[in-house]
């Protein structure tokens, strides 16, 4: 059973950072793009970055490029996105998906507040 598990989210600042993981299980992480998505309240799903299978390519929404960074340990079976300058309207819940759009499966998601 597929599953991924999301931490790392809260409340921050505008202009402030966090860190989010994903831990994943049972299947083969390091044969799966992956991929962080997210949902802010009463908007529709939204692809924010995307991480081959050995971390050698990354994709990013045109919103996020140059703050936002994706990263994997296949060793560990984790995905990571690191968030910086984080604006108000980027207030959603964050999950880690499969695949380059992120359309398999996901887990519960991180709630990530932006608000002074």
């Amino acid at each position: 059973e597929v599953q991924l598990v999301e931490s790392g989210g809260g409340l921050v600042q505008p202009g402030g950072s966090l860190r989010l993981s994903c831990a994943a299980s049972g299947f083969a992480f390091r044969s799966n793009h992956m991929s962080w998505v997210r949902q802010a309240p009463g908007k529709e799903l939204e692809w924010v970055s995307a991480i081959t299978t050995a971390g050698s390519r990354t994709d990013y929404a045109d919103s996020v490029k140059g703050r936002f960074t994706i990263s994997r340990d296949n060793d560990k079976n984790t995905l990571e996105l690191q968030l910086n300058s984080l604006k108000t309207d980027e207030t959603a819940m964050y999950y880690c998906a499969q695949g380059w759009r992120g359309t398999g499966s996901r887990g519960q998601g991180t709630q990530v507040t932006v608000s002074s």
